[in-house]
Formats: structure tokens, sequence, C-alpha cells
């Protein structure tokens, strides 16, 4: 699962990447730099802790982001 989201700090987008099959869940924030995390559920809590609706173009995408995430913990 890998989500892109529009950044209003920069031109690059915020990169998101949970892949279970390789066990790389990380996060590519505005200002390029990263955070890297062993599961998936460090990196979606790290997402909640971290990230607000304010700081990207458009709202939809990170509802829509916050929504899958909150379905891939419950399953």
């Amino acid at each position: 699962m890998e989500f892109n989201l529009c950044s209003l700090e920069s031109a690059l987008p915020v990169e998101i990447t949970i892949d279970e099959d390789n066990g790389r869940y990380m996060i590519r924030k505005s200002d390029t730099s990263g955070e890297f995390f062993n599961e998936a559920s460090e990196l979606i809590e790290w997402i909640r802790a971290n990230l607000k609706v304010d700081e990207f173009c458009d709202p939809t995408e990170y509802y829509e982001m916050m929504n899958q995430l909150s379905t891939y913990v419950a399953d």
C-alpha cells in the first residue's frame, strides 16, 4: 500500500509505504527526511500523531488515507 499526498510545504509529495511482503514501513516527509518503522502499526501510530489534514493540498486525500489505514489496522 502506498500513498502520495500533495504537501503545502514542498513540491514533493509526502510518500507513505506499507509493504508487508518486504517488511518496509516508511514515510518520506515534505522536507525529504524520512522515518522507518519495524511494523505497520508503528508507522500508522506515527502518522496519527504527527500528520495533520491542514498540511496537505487536498484534505480528501488525507481522509481517504486515514480511512484505509484504519481498515488496515482492523484487519
